[in-house]
């Protein structure tokens, strides 16, 4: 089966051709507008989608030599996400999908996510535990077969993407800030400073990184511009290293107590160099396989979205034509939305 995916949920248009678990074509385009403003506006996201999304399928489309007629699918983010930015990609979809009589398929952009990990013919086995950790979740997922979600542990208010955008901020770092937050890090000196690890005397799988941002603030305050910027890296490093050793061990955890010997992370912070490190680290004390998506197959991509979208061809489901985009769609509740 060839499978065009299509993602507008944010600031990337990506479009992809898939075949099984073959990637024929990943094309993405990142919107650099929002760089002066420090964040994602969703006006001009949207407006960015629909000058992008022809030229971008048809790019992909060239690169997997898949002519339109030839395809044998559509699958298309239709949540959770920025409710404009979703309805350029979901109303593109279901065009196309009615001009060529192709079956159409909503997807929820987390559960692509999680679906990165079954690209190129990655060696993952179910069943798994899945961190999904992204600017706006954090959770940890136990996945006994396809399409089989059962959340056991998700942010209580902050996801740790936010997390690292809004520290970053608050240190005078550039948009997007986890990135810059991770290189500066491994140059700093992680004991620095003590921040607090949210819900730490909790036997929960959950997590909160309001305290942790609200520490940060309270310590560049307390430091000074001048401090700030001479200790820039150790606070860094000293950020990281609260916002990472919980996700590791909350996780690692979560496999132990459900008997399950294999670990994937998902989402745009599983890019982060720390957590991808420590979590194989710790893992291997306790046999545990880790499995990380390649760093292309991390942020936003259609890829991901095509394969989670042939996923669900396969068992028998399909969208109509009065699919919507909804913008707080949660994981596992796609039957009620296609």
């Amino acid at each position: 089966m060839r499978i065009l995916g299509i993602e507008t949920s944010c600031d990337e248009t990506s479009a992809a051709v898939i075949q099984n678990d073959a990637v024929l074509s990943n094309i993405i385009s990142s919107q650099q507008v929002h760089m002066q403003f420090g964040g994602v506006v969703p006006e001009l996201a949207s407006r960015a989608h629909l000058r992008k999304i022809l030229p971008i399928v048809a790019e992909a489309l060239e690169k997997a030599e898949t002519p339109m007629e030839e395809l044998d699918g559509i699958a298309v983010t239709h949540g959770p996400g920025l409710i404009g930015a979703l309805m350029v990609g979901v109303n593109y979809a279901k065009a196309m999908s009615a001009v060529l009589d192709k079956p159409l398929v909503g997807v929820n952009h987390i559960e692509g996510h999680v679906y990165s990990n079954f690209l190129d013919e990655a060696p993952v086995e179910l069943p798994m535990i899945c961190l999904i950790v992204s600017g706006g979740h954090t959770q940890i997922v136990r996945m006994d077969g396809p399409l089989q979600y059962e959340i056991l542990g998700k942010t209580r208010d902050d996801a740790v993407g936010e997390a690292y955008d809004k520290v970053a901020k608050l240190l005078g770092l550039p948009y997007p800030g986890g990135p810059q937050v991770d290189k500066l890090a491994k140059e700093g000196d992680d004991r620095f400073c003590d921040f607090p690890i949210g819900l730490y005397k909790e036997k929960t799988f959950d997590f909160s990184y309001s305290g942790l941002k609200t520490a940060v603030l309270t310590k560049v305050r307390e430091l000074g511009d001048e401090a700030v910027q001479e200790h820039l890296a150790d606070i860094c490093a000293s950020f990281q290293r609260a916002a990472v050793s919980v996700l590791v061990k909350r996780t690692i955890r979560a496999a132990r107590e459900n008997n399950i010997k294999q670990i994937t992370v998902a989402g745009g912070v599983a890019a982060n160099s720390l957590l991808r490190s420590e979590m194989k680290h710790q893992a291997e004390k306790h046999h545990i396989n880790v499995y990380c998506p390649p760093m292309k197959y991390c942020t936003d991509n259609a890829a991901m979205i095509a394969r989670a979208g042939l996923e669900r061809l396969r068992h028998g489901q399909q969208s109509t034509n009065r699919m919507n985009a909804y913008p707080a769609l949660l994981l596992g509740d796609e039957k009620s939305y296609l």
